[in-house]
């Protein structure tokens, strides 16, 4: 139910960080029902469909004029587990402490989430009628691979998005600062993940007697080669076009030295004089493969004989398994066996036919902003929503302090986000709902 301050972008995001939605397992039905109770008060048609009753995805729909395709715009409820993580706050009482809303979720992706539900319900309230219908969707299990969420909208009712051609949803529309620009980074395409487990065996034994070159020791080997190994460097048409606008930004000397990202031969070299930006630039340049998990052993008198190692590999658009797996051959060698747990190719080409528009939003409430076109390292349920013939456009628009660090925030201990940086993203997003297909 609706509460008096429920309108207001903070206090919805405060609201939904306060429903517990890790996944697994999830259980995002009394976020959900939190959410169509706001759009529906506002007289939104809404309806749900999931996979369980425990799991549902929400879809409302903001009535437009006819004359332009319907936008979607979508978040994901659930969120990534707060386990082994020291917090200074709470992670699930959505604080508003010193100007920042604290809480899992407050940046991936509730806070995104909560600027859409707040800008179609101002967009209700006043009355406005897009060019074309608007739909809000807030889905389940983005952390945990989509299959409860989008994957399965997609796949068993398309039907909901006939007609659409443009998306918005995770990540994209915040600042990263170069040589005293801001550059507001316009998500149009996306890593496809890939999740391995790797099998390492040797010979079992009583945990009294010593064992060389076991099982465990051809780990640390492998973990080694892992963490010193650089997979190769491959430059992107998303890529290309994004270092090249930041480019033509910057003074002379600067506009050589970011220029030389293009080139594989120095890349990597600029990208470790760049310090900070280089680390947050690097995965674009590379496909990435990173140890997340091990299992092996039951007893600790007992050698185990076998081990399976957890790795999540993103590849950059156009890759597919076949040019991983070659990659990472060289480094883990040939006796090491792969299953693959999970791979959702992506597209390999963007549309670039909204992004005039979101990057004209963004300059009429910040004026110096510089939009440029982004490839995200890592995945969203954009991969889903491509089959269908959709793109979507990272677009939670974010006016973050120089000393905020984007990156190193999401999914670790004491996320957050500026209230005021809620606010601001609610204004853009109700801006395109206004000028969308004009």
């Amino acid at each position: 139910m609706k509460g008096p301050n429920d309108g207001r972008p903070a206090e919805i995001l405060r609201r939904l960080i306060r429903f517990d939605t890790t996944n697994p397992p999830g259980n995002e039905r009394p976020c959900v029902e939190y959410v169509a109770g706001l759009l529906a008060s506002a007289g939104l048609e809404t309806a749900t469909y999931g996979t369980s009753e425990a799991r549902p995805n929400l879809v409302a729909r903001l009535p437009g004029r006819d004359e332009a395709p319907p936008l979607l715009l979508y978040g994901h409820v659930d969120v990534v587990t707060t386990a082994h993580q020291t917090w200074s706050h709470p992670p699930f009482e959505g604080e508003l402490i010193d100007g920042y809303v604290w809480g899992r979720g407050a940046l991936d992706m509730k806070g995104g989430l909560a600027m859409m539900i707040a800008a179609v319900l101002r967009a209700a309230e006043r009355g406005v009628a897009p060019a074309g219908d608007v739909l809000l969707a807030a889905l389940a299990d983005e952390e945990a691979g989509g299959v409860h969420g989008a994957r399965h909208l997609v796949e068993v009712h398309p039907e909901l998005f006939a007609g659409v051609r443009y998306a918005v949803g995770e990540f994209g529309g915040f600042p990263l600062r170069v040589a005293g620009r801001t550059f507001y980074l316009i998500q149009v395409g996306e890593k496809q993940p890939c999740w391995l487990e790797a099998t390492i065996t040797g010979p079992a034994g009583h945990g009294a007697r010593p064992m060389r070159n076991g099982a465990m020791a051809e780990l640390g080997r492998l973990l080694t080669r892992l963490d010193r190994a650089r997979l190769p460097i491959h430059v992107t048409p998303i890529v290309r076009e994004m270092i090249g606008s930041m480019a033509a930004a910057l003074p002379p000397a600067k506009r050589f030295v970011l220029r030389r990202l293009l080139n594989p031969r120095w890349t990597d070299r600029v990208l470790t004089r760049l310090g900070e930006t280089g680390r947050n630039l690097e995965p674009l340049f590379r496909n990435t493969v990173n140890a997340t998990a091990v299992r092996g052993g039951d007893k600790p008198n007992v050698i185990p004989s076998e081990i399976a190692l957890g790795l999540d590999a993103r590849l950059l658009p156009g890759f597919a398994l076949d040019d991983l797996l070659a990659e990472l051959r060289p480094i883990l060698g040939t006796e090491i066996g792969f299953d693959v747990r999970l791979y959702d190719p992506g597209p390999a080409d963007p549309d670039f036919g909204l992004l005039d528009l979101l990057g004209g939003l963004l300059r009429q409430v910040e004026p110096g902003a510089i939009p440029v076109p982004y490839l995200l390292p890592g995945s969203s349920d954009a991969r889903f929503f491509s089959r269908i013939g959709i793109q979507t456009y990272g677009f939670t628009p974010m006016n973050l302090p120089e000393e905020f660090n984007f990156f190193d925030t999401i999914h670790a201990a004491d996320e957050r986000i500026p209230a005021a940086a809620v606010d601001f993203g609610t204004d853009v997003l109700l801006r395109l709902i206004e000028e969308y297909g004009r």
